[in-house]
């Protein structure tokens, strides 16, 4: 398996990350020795990064991840999530310190090499939506802390909330990663799109990821399972997801998906969710890619995917085209 430096932490990741989250299900729900042999197979393939939250199944995740990780005893990389609840300015740290405190006792960990702050981004703070200077000035200074006490070795954001906001954030070069939503759906992480583009536009973000040398995890990569051109569930998996920076529906997103079908027939690719998963890798500013899985074989094949390399230029190519026929659409 590939390998690329996660940015400015150091860290050279597999190319294909285990995403441990519910939209899979199975770190979630599954049972203890299907998650057991799942990990224990993605060690044979030289899979490094394991991504977990503690939102996914209320803690349940970390809990399996740890357990697993305790049996296998691996050497590998874990990063872990905080969201926060509403919280008044000040309170910020001690916040995001007490949810690393229950994350590492339910992954049975003294650190974790990554910890990201997975809240929305936003112009103002509200809710559970935080503005760019409540990053800057109390979530860094928090993340800081953490690192000098041992606790956390790199820290970063997941890059949803505005697209404005969430420049400002990556172009203060504070942050040492950022998660991604870039898919066939929604190139604009990576490209300029019309402005009748149906999706968020987020403004060639991964040139802003690069020039800041953040390492960027690709997520949604998939766009939730839509990009596997079915609707159809696993029993382990969440029901379809919210759509992140994409369409307005996870339907929506499955109908456009389809329309991608062309790559496999031309022989670009040997299914559609190969075709999405070789579309992100041809990006060199793309650290990793998270894959969230039900079953061990949904794993086997997109590391074969992976494993092939991004798609030739006539097939993305081919993408541009196809993405062209959206512009206009209603989102």
């Amino acid at each position: 398996m590939e390998k690329r430096r996660l940015g400015k932490t150091g860290l050279d990741v597999s190319l294909l990350g285990f995403g441990c989250g519910a939209v899979g299900g199975l770190m979630v729900g599954g049972a203890p020795a299907d998650q057991e042999l799942a990990v224990a197979r993605a060690l044979e393939l030289g899979i490094n990064y394991f991504d977990t939250a503690a939102q996914y199944g209320n803690g349940r995740s970390e809990e399996n991840l740890g357990r697993v990780l305790k049996v296998l005893k691996p050497d590998v990389y874990v990063g872990t999530k905080v969201r926060l609840p509403p919280t008044e300015p000040g309170q910020i740290g001690a916040a995001i310190a007490a949810a690393l405190e229950a994350s590492l006792a339910r992954l049975q960990l003294e650190r974790v090499d990554l910890y990201q702050f997975h809240n929305a981004i936003v112009g103002s703070t509200g809710g559970g939506n935080f503005a760019v200077e409540s990053m800057l000035e109390e979530v860094v200074p928090a993340f800081e802390q953490l690192v000098q006490q041992g606790k956390i070795g790199h820290y970063g954001i997941t890059a949803v909330g505005d697209t404005a906001s969430l420049l400002r954030v990556v172009d203060a070069r504070a942050f040492e990663t950022a998660q991604v939503s870039f898919n066939l759906l929604n190139p604009s992480p990576g490209a300029a799109v019309p402005a009748s583009f149906p999706a968020q536009d987020y403004g060639d973000l991964l040139t802003h990821t690069k020039a800041a040398n953040m390492g960027v995890i690709n997520i949604r990569v998939l766009a939730g399972g839509a990009l596997s051109g079915s609707a159809e569930r696993h029993a382990l998996a969440s029901p379809p997801p919210e759509p992140i920076g994409s369409g307005s529906s996870y339907m929506t997103d499955v109908e456009r998906a389809r329309r991608f079908m062309p790559l496999v027939r031309e022989g670009h690719a040997d299914s559609l969710i190969e075709a999405a998963l070789r579309y992100v890798i041809a990006s060199d500013a793309v650290s990793t890619v998270l894959i969230g899985i039900a079953t061990l074989e949904q794993f086997e094949i997109a590391a074969r995917s992976i494993n092939k390399g991004p798609l030739s230029a006539g097939a993305l190519a081919r993408v541009a085209e196809i993405q062209s026929g959206f512009t206009g659409e209603v989102r």
